[in-house]
C-alpha cells in the first residue's frame, strides 16, 4: 500500500513540476562566452556565460555561468547538466519598468535536462534598500539542490520600484 501511495505521490509531483516548467518564464539568453573544461571527441564539457535581460526591468542584465555537458548526450540534448551556477546582475542602461513588479517572482527558467531539472532565476524586491535581488538555484522532481548564487542591483536614488 505504501509503495502505491509513494508512486502516486511521485507521479503527482512529476505532473506539477512538468506544468510549472511549461508555465515558467522561458529564458532567452545570449551566450557571451564559454571555456572548455573536459575534452570529448564528440563535444567538450564547458562552462558557458549567458546574458539574460530582465523582461520587466529594462536596463538590467543578469549574467549566469553554468556547466554544460558535452559528448554524445550533450550534443543530442539529452544530458543532465550539473546543478552549479553563478549569477551577476548589473545595471547596463537607463532603468525603466515595463509594469509593476511582484515582491518575488520567477524571471527566467532554463532546462538542465530533458524533462526533470531546471535552473531558475528569481527576482526579489528589497524595498527598504531600493534594490532588486536576483537568486539562481536549480530544482528537479525528486530532489532539488541547495546550491545557489545571489546578486543585487541597487536602483538609482530617484527611482522608485513599482510594486503590484
Amino acid at each position: 500500500m505504501k509503495l502505491i501511495s509513494s508512486r502516486m505521490a511521485l507521479a503527482g509531483a512529476s505532473a506539477v513540476l512538468s506544468a510549472a516548467v511549461v508555465f515558467a518564464p522561458v529564458a532567452h539568453g545570449e551566450e557571451v562566452g564559454s571555456v572548455n573544461t573536459n575534452f570529448h571527441i564528440t563535444g567538450s564539457d564547458r562552462v558557458v556565460v549567458e546574458a539574460y535581460d530582465d523582461p520587466l526591468v529594462q536596463g538590467v542584465t543578469c549574467y549566469v555561468s553554468r556547466a554544460r555537458t558535452g559528448g554524445v548526450k550533450g550534443t543530442l540534448g539529452i544530458a543532465e547538466d550539473p546543478t552549479e551556477a553563478s549569477i551577476a546582475c548589473r545595471q547596463v542602461g537607463a532603468i525603466h519598468f515595463t509594469g509593476p513588479l511582484k515582491q518575488q517572482a520567477d524571471v527566467f527558467s532554463v532546462s538542465m535536462s530533458l524533462i526533470f531539472k531546471a535552473l531558475h532565476v528569481v527576482r526579489v524586491v528589497d524595498t527598504k534598500r531600493n534594490a532588486l535581488v536576483y537568486l539562481t538555484y536549480s530544482d528537479r522532481v525528486v530532489s532539488g539542490s541547495a546550491k545557489n548564487s545571489v546578486s543585487a542591483v541597487p536602483m538609482p536614488a530617484a527611482t522608485t520600484i513599482p510594486l503590484k
